[in-house]
């Protein structure tokens, strides 16, 4: 009678059960699994194959007995040297079933996962042509205990082979374990270079976020990309833009060693952070990007991604391109990336800025405002002038909805610090910034906040920038109709001081300039209530201000001359002409005061030397009258004065300036 083989499995869990995990290993196959034959003539027919398969068998059993011990001890490690060194477990033809019986027994259990994983990818490297045997005792594993898994199949094949890959696919094409994988994949992306978690079997090795990109760009290369990497794109997208950033500024020995073998593994030829960049189109090109990537080519912006300089620039310019064509993705990755900012500050915010900003339009103001603002805050006071600029741009886009104004307020003081900049577009957006808070919120200033807004304004209005002299004279001047009854004592002080920048203005060369500083000239005779000054400055007869506003306190004459001479320096010659003329009324107003007036002429002689014809004449002219107030006796000074003034007058004509130079230089 033929003898039925014994059954492996059954014999394997036997021996396990009665010798229990402290069995020694080295026990002898026929004492643990005793075999007795149904009659004692049968072991007479046995033939010599049927010993040598009972043999093998037996051997097979032992090992993976041992095996057992091993997952049971936590002996991992160990484990997988005894793999090795007893490779007939690895065969197929008398390991796969073992295999499947060993995960249902041992799948709940976390400290047996890592071994478990191990040894399926050795199984796999061993049995090639069977690489969906083991499909479902992968996904029992990963489902289970998907951060150990995971971790353990990135650290035994980081360079994802031919194995790795396999488990790969296998994990990442079924729905049980897909999106538990993803967001462990995602936490390794997000860590440069390396992300430590220690499994169930104590390893604590770091793996390489080089590695995880790795798998999604092999992932990204098949037909059918799993559908969870289109709800997780926001934070992959991310994790692999910033992985350019670090792969650029930081690339350690070890990772360097460690792509130098993923390049020989996979052929390829690029750097890390080009690989990163390559992974980054394969991704955009899945979600119907294909048109951005094009875009961003034909523009030189990608090898732009890799420079440390100008990397926010091009994140910027991806942004752009990106929200030409679809709002809805711009917007869930800047969300994602405000989420980031508002809880730290990385390497990488000046990046995340930049895109933030160009897409902000795409945003659901009720979702994203305060968050906006918080960042916005925070780099509002960053010394790093691009953060600053970011920041104001990120603020400016949300003038558009007036309720902004209120969450806005709070960054009152920040701004007005801003306005000491010297930057002229940090200048220029803060005035922006403050003029829609102030307008709509006016009823919130107090005294301090005033006063500390006026001095600040003042000296922009001599800025080299005409956008920010105009906006600054334009918040002063609405600052000054505001109904604010309780500061008009604290501002006087300071209302005074913009008499005379005002007045120089009105004669500056861009037309809306001068057209704000005359019309803020009268808002401020108005409020300084000098009805003197009114009248001048309604009759366009400027030439007769600066005499009206000596005459009323000449114990001031001094103070104003010295804020004047800055004047006499000005780049437009219509600003110096009008220094000039102020010269010669002041120099009217400081005879007696031989230093006072030793002063006008040392200013006045630098200008004989001037470029300007028109400008050296009147210097020239005008220095020979105040030499004379200074040499001769009063009696004979009203004559000098009617020789100025028919000076000026003539010079008016001849230059064609009218009552008043900046309206007709304009004109022409």
């Amino acid at each position: 009678m033929e003898q039925r083989p014994p059954s492996v499995p059954k014999l394997a869990w036997v021996e396990e059960d009665e010798g229990g995990p402290g069995a020694a290993p080295g026990q002898e196959t026929e004492e643990v699994v005793p075999f007795h034959p149904p009659q004692e003539d049968a072991a007479v027919e046995r033939t010599q194959e049927q010993q040598s398969s009972r043999g093998r068998f037996r051997r097979t059993a032992q090992l993976v007995c041992d095996f057992i011990k091993s997952v049971r001890q936590e002996e991992a490690r160990a484990m997988g040297a005894g793999l090795r060194a007893h490779s007939e477990v690895l065969k197929y033809e008398t390991s796969a079933v073992l295999l499947d019986l060993l995960v249902e027994n041992g799948a709940s259990k976390p400290e047996q996962v890592p071994a478990m994983v191990r040894y399926i990818h050795q199984w796999l490297l061993a049995n090639d042509s069977a690489e969906h045997r083991l499909d479902k005792t992968l996904l029992n594993l990963t489902k289970a205990h998907p951060d150990y898994a995971v971790m353990t199949l990135l650290r035994v094949a980081p360079s994802c082979d031919r194995a790795a890959w396999t488990m790969w696919k296998t994990i990442m094409g079924s729905s049980r374990t897909a999106e538990l994988a993803q967001l462990v994949l995602l936490d390794v992306l997000g860590n440069w270079p390396e992300h430590s978690t220690c499994t169930s079997d104590g390893d604590k090795t770091g793996v390489f976020a080089l590695a995880a990109t790795l798998v999604m760009w092999k992932i990204l290369q098949v037909r059918c990309v799993p559908r969870i990497m289109k709800v997780y794109f926001p934070r992959l997208f991310v994790h692999l833009l910033f992985q350019v950033f670090f792969s650029t500024l930081d690339m350690p020995e070890k990772v360097d060693t460690f792509w130098k073998g993923c390049q020989e593994e996979h052929g390829l030829a690029s750097s890390p952070n080009r690989f990163a960049v390559r992974t980054l189109k394969s991704l955009l090109c899945q979600r119907q990007y294909k048109d951005v990537v094009v875009a961003m080519e034909r523009r030189g912006v990608w090898n732009t991604l890799l420079c440390d300089d100008t990397q926010h620039y091009a994140v910027g310019l991806l942004a752009r391109e990106m929200r030409h064509a679809r709002l809805e993705l711009c917007s869930s990755i800047a969300l994602h990336l405000l989420q980031l900012l508002s809880r730290e500050e990385p390497r990488w915010d000046l990046a995340a800025l930049a895109f933030i900003v160009e897409v902000l339009e795409c945003l659901d103001y009720s979702e994203c405002a305060d968050s906006v603002v918080e960042v916005s805050s925070r780099y509002l006071q960053s010394e790093c002038r691009e953060r600053r600029c970011l920041a104001l741009r990120a603020l400016l886009e949300l003038i558009h909805n007036p309720s902004m104004a209120d969450k806005m307020w709070r960054l009152t003081e920040s701004l007005m610090d801003l306005l000491w900049d010297n930057d002229a577009e940090i200048a220029g957006m803060t005035l922006v910034a403050l003029s829609f808070i102030f307008w709509r919120k006016y009823s919130l200033m107090s005294s301090p906040i005033v006063l500390q807004l006026a001095e600040a304004l003042l000296p922009l209005f001599d800025h080299n920038n005409s956008q920010v002299q105009l906006l600054s004279i334009l918040l002063f001047r609405t600052l000054l109709t505001l109904p604010l009854k309780k500061e008009r004592k604290v501002l006087k002080s300071q209302v005074r001081q913009s008499l005379l920048p005002l007045f120089f203005h009105c004669h500056d060369e861009n037309w809306r300039v001068a057209q704000a500083s005359l019309e803020t000239l009268l808002c401020v005779a108005d409020f300084l209530k000098r009805k003197d000054l009114d009248k001048v400055v309604k009759k366009k007869k400027l030439w007769m201000f600066a005499d009206t506003l000596l005459a009323e306190d000449t114990s001031r004459a001094a103070e104003q001359l010295r804020r004047a001479l800055r004047y006499l320096e000005s780049p437009q010659e219509p600003l110096r002409e009008a220094a000039i003329r102020f010269m010669g009324v002041a120099g009217r107003h400081l005879r007696g005061q031989p230093g006072e007036l030793q002063l006008i002429c040392s200013a006045l002689e630098e200008l004989a030397n001037d470029s300007c014809l028109s400008v050296r004449s009147l210097a020239l002219q005008t220095l020979h009258i105040v030499r004379t107030v200074a040499t001769v006796q009063y009696s004979i000074l009203e004559n000098l004065d009617h020789q100025l003034r028919r000076v000026w007058k003539t010079w008016l004509r001849v230059s064609g300036l009218g009552y008043l130079c900046c309206w007709s230089s304009a004109r022409r």
